[in-house]
């Protein structure tokens, strides 16, 4: 005998993203907002001005990736139980990255998953983390490996807040909006490498550009089983560096923009790109003060670490690789002597 449960559904996740001034936000139920020291002291006030709600309270955690893990999620969820906060309240995740990735997770978990706004402040956020639901933390095996999709109800992002940002978080950023370029909008590429974010309006047009190149690989995409992963240029390599730093020597965009150089090099071991395109995109790296180099110290022990990847199998390992600027290529084909030439290159090679 089987009996089925027919749970066949159609869900409209869809959300607005708002770049421009931070408009006045309204919720008749509990609201929790969950921030760090840092960009509490700088911004928390403009945001409190413009919320206006039932009840408001502030949950802070230390600032960094080394705090994204299953301690300050239990201190957040114990927090939001505090404030005795339902499945009618409202999260909003106040910061960068990191605060946006635990904001979220934090949220899908609680009673089952309630409602959360992402206001991104760092540029990194505001181009990538705060768009297309990922959430999640880190453990000692690496990466953003616990977590869950969970789509905000809105992004608001107020280029204002990037006015007190230091230059290393603005590089960081930057790396992000090149890997967007790099994989699927060449012309983007382009104008990247003739105009300079830090002047004039450059930087405003550069995070339309990137939100819209992203917003529509997620539509496209939202649970990363194909096209979403090639999102992930940089990353394979990057997040075993953070992982083997303990995410204290680099910002994650820093170790994305070292991660694209890896990727490059042996997108061009393999014959898929061309020396002077992978110089193409370096410049653009170095022009923002990016690392570019890292010492790697045991390269076999660097290249296990590939297989704790989420887009790696059992006994393979998934590559995100430009075929031209542009243009990416999603392999598990890549041989074991290949990758370790490439990270061969970098062993003991300071930035």
């Amino acid at each position: 005998m089987t009996i089925n449960i027919n749970l066949k559904r159609v869900v409209d996740d869809s959300y607005p993203i708002h770049i421009g001034p931070l408009p006045e936000i309204t919720y008749e139920g509990k609201v929790a907002v969950l921030t760090n020291p840092k960009v509490a002291g700088l911004h928390l006030q403009t945001l409190l001005s413009r919320l206006k709600a039932k009840e408001v309270y502030i949950i802070t955690i230390p600032d960094g990736e080394q705090y994204k893990n299953w301690e300050s999620i239990e201190f957040v969820l114990e927090r939001m139980f505090d404030h005795r906060l339902n499945r009618h309240s409202l999260l909003i995740a106040f910061g960068g990255g990191v605060i946006g990735d635990m904001g979220g997770f934090s949220a899908s978990l609680y009673n089952r998953g309630i409602d959360f706004l992402q206001i991104p402040t760092t540029l990194l956020s505001q181009v990538d983390a705060s768009v297309g639901g990922k959430t999640g933390i880190n453990n000692r095996f690496g990466k953003n490996l616990i977590g869950a999709f969970h789509q905000p109800r809105a992004v608001y992002i107020d280029p204002a807040f990037l006015a007190t940002l230091p230059s290393r978080e603005f590089g960081a950023g930057v790396a992000e909006i090149v890997k967007m370029a790099v994989t699927f909008n060449a012309p983007f590429f382009e104008w990247l490498e003739q105009n300079d974010l830090r002047e004039g309006d450059n930087l405003a047009y550069a995070i339309q550009k990137a939100v819209e190149t992203k917003a529509g690989v997620v539509e496209k995409d939202e649970k990363e089983h194909g096209l979403r992963a090639a999102l992930n240029y940089g990353h394979t390599f990057g997040h075993v560096i953070e992982n083997e730093t303990r995410y204290s020597t680099y910002l994650h965009g820093e170790s994305v923009a070292i991660g694209m150089v890896m990727a490059n090099d042996l997108a061009c071991e393999t014959g898929l790109m061309s020396r002077e395109e992978a110089a193409r995109i370096k410049a653009v790296l170095a022009r923002y003060d990016l690392p570019l180099s890292y010492p790697i110290g045991d390269v076999e022990r660097f290249y296990q670490a590939f297989f704790l990847d989420k887009k790696s199998a059992d006994s393979t390992v998934t590559f995100i690789l430009p075929k031209s600027i542009g243009s990416v290529e999603i392999t598990d084909t890549v041989d074991a002597n290949t990758v370790k030439k490439t990270l061969s290159k970098f062993a003991g090679r300071a930035s």
